[in-house]
């Protein structure tokens, strides 16, 4: 079933302009310093997940990036992957996130961390701001394939400047769909969803980065982007794109849904439903 959400309140067209071009500048910076470090010696600190990993460059991004937004937007909090951690429970998200403020900040600094300490060109740094309604503007940086992608709510979908809007699309046969592991591994009915997959002529990549993921989504790249398990700061900032680009965002129970908390879909126009009904039928219990 899908359930459409309540509209948000208008926001300062002013604030999201600023936030765009702040958001833009950040993209570009971070983009440079993978570019110019990734693969080249750097040692990932030891963490309970061996592929969860954190890098002088993620920690160097992300205090950056806090610095220069506690400068341009005093008062909205900031959240990130190298110095906070997520809620417990759904229910705590937004208390924990943003307290009494209207806004907040979730930036992952480099997604995709174990691609980038191999070298392989397959990383990304995202950044979004959100309100309880989900992404306000999101940006994600492709630095590989020197693409910065933008989004702001109401404004659209923009690479490098060139606005992107997915055309409807019925047909999922022949398509590529993403998904992504866990911090423990597949996730549960991850491999009856890729059997489903290949039931319908479609092929399932795990890349390594639940942003890149996404965007591809919005890129018109791929069909549709299944993700399990995730981080706010993994997927905010390109779920902006794929709304702005004209995707479908589902949560696990079909609801459209701006930014759900536990599992998400994200499908070019026309099969979401499709997709999802792989997804269901993996994941029930047998």
């Amino acid at each position: 079933m899908t359930v459409l959400p309540s509209l948000p309140a208008q926001i300062d067209p002013g604030l999201v302009s600023r936030a765009f071009e702040v958001a833009g500048r950040l993209a570009n910076d971070a983009a440079d310093v993978i570019i110019a470090t990734a693969g080249r010696g750097v040692r990932p600190a030891p963490t309970e997940s061996p592929f969860d990993w954190v890098t002088d460059t993620g920690r160097t991004l992300e205090r950056h990036t806090r610095r220069i937004l506690a400068d341009e937007f005093p008062g909205i909090p900031v959240f990130g992957e190298e110095f906070d951690a997520a809620p417990t429970t759904v229910a705590e998200h937004w208390a924990a996130r943003a307290g009494s403020a209207r806004f907040r900040w979730s930036v992952d600094p480099v997604d995709g961390t174990a691609n980038y300490v191999a070298g392989l060109p397959w990383c990304a740094y995202s950044l979004a701001m959100l309100d309880e309604h989900g992404p306000v503007v999101g940006v994600v940086a492709d630095p590989y394939r020197t693409q910065i992608y933008a989004a702001a709510r109401g404004r659209g979908m923009r690479a490098n400047g060139t606005p992107v809007r997915l055309p409807e699309q019925g047909e999922t046969r022949g398509g590529i769909v993403c998904t992504e592991l866990t911090k423990n591994g597949p996730w549960r009915g991850m491999d009856r969803f890729i059997t489903n997959a290949a039931s319908a002529q479609v092929g399932v990549r795990l890349l390594g980065s639940p942003a890149l993921a996404i965007t591809q989504v919005a890129l018109g790249h791929t069909a549709a982007a299944v993700l399990d398990s995730y981080q706010e700061w993994d997927v905010a900032g390109a779920l902006a794109l794929a709304t702005e680009s004209g995707a479908t965002v589902l949560d696990r129970r079909g609801n459209v849904n701006s930014l759900p908390l536990d599992g998400l879909l994200v499908a070019a126009p026309g099969i979401a439903t499709n997709v999802h009904d792989w997804w269901r039928e993996a994941t029930e219990p047998s």
